[in-house]
């Protein structure tokens, strides 16, 4: 028992390490290449995402591109 409490108080004490970004800037250059895409063709992911909201009927549910206003 105490080598469990002991093992959960190393492994709560280690999840307080500084966060750091793994990519460095000069390195994001290659992350945003289109190559790093999931889809081929930005067309036809934009026509299938459109027929999938089409056929779900949840048009506008993934997040908006508004300020709120009604001016889109």
């Amino acid at each position: 028992m105490k080598i469990i409490v002991v093992s959960f108080i190393v492994i709560s004490l280690s999840s307080c390490a500084s966060i750091e970004p793994w990519v460095s800037p000069f390195e994001r250059n290659a992350l945003a290449d289109p190559i790093m895409t999931f889809s081929r063709g930005p067309a036809d992911a934009a026509y299938m995402h459109h027929v999938h909201q089409a056929r779900e009927g949840a048009r506008g549910a993934e997040g908006g591109s508004g300020g709120g206003c009604g001016c889109n």
